[in-house]
């Protein structure tokens, strides 16, 4: 008993020396949101919000796996090119100017990392973002399993690594326009603003 408690101690020291290490490496490096974090950082994040996410989401089936006829795939397209184009890019690949500015970066979902996870969990995702990230809770915190936009994303996040330059050329007339871009749309179409 007292050399399991001896064992138990040198652990519990060991995991506090480490933390401490690690903790002063972090505040040596600063807190900027240019790094990249760690891959152990990144394996302890992902295996924590795995866990999290409760087993009635993540073994939840689509109910929209095969309906997903061509307007309904370009519904979800246009959704994803309007809400989350901006920090994901239009290509899934976490490439645009928003999330190249968040800590963590946004995944590229056209990886294994995304696609290797259940519907129900990268439903679950959508519905209530990942805390401590720039990923944003889209649903009704009481909509449960019910919201079928999020469903829908779920087959467009699935149809990313196939995505073909006429379905991105689409996506461009639905991204956000910027305040700038409205004043010269509307300067070119003759309206000034005064």
């Amino acid at each position: 008993m007292k050399r399991l408690l001896t064992i138990l101690l040198v652990l519990i020291l060991a995991i506090a020396v480490a933390a401490l290490l690690y903790a002063r490496s972090l505040v040596r490096r600063g807190f900027s949101a240019h790094d990249q974090p760690s891959a152990f950082e990144t394996f302890l994040a992902r295996t924590m919000q795995s866990a999290s996410i409760p087993d009635a989401y993540r073994n939840a089936p689509n109910p929209w796996t095969g309906r997903a006829t061509p307007d309904v795939m370009a519904e979800a397209r246009r959704h994803f090119a309007d809400h989350c184009s901006t920090c994901h890019g239009n290509d899934g690949s976490g490439q645009s100017e928003t999330g190249s500015g968040l800590y963590p970066k946004p995944p590229d979902m056209r990886l294994p990392a995304t696609q290797n996870r259940t519907d129900g969990e990268l439903y679950y995702i959508i519905e209530n973002g990942v805390r401590m990230t720039g990923m944003p809770a889209w649903g009704d915190p009481d909509g449960g399993l019910q919201d079928d936009d999020s469903w829908k994303l779920v087959l467009f996040i699935r149809h990313l690594p196939q995505l073909t330059p006429d379905e991105l050329k689409d996506m461009q007339d639905y991204n956000p326009k910027g305040k700038f871009d409205d004043e010269y749309e509307h300067e070119g179409a003759g309206h000034h603003h005064h």
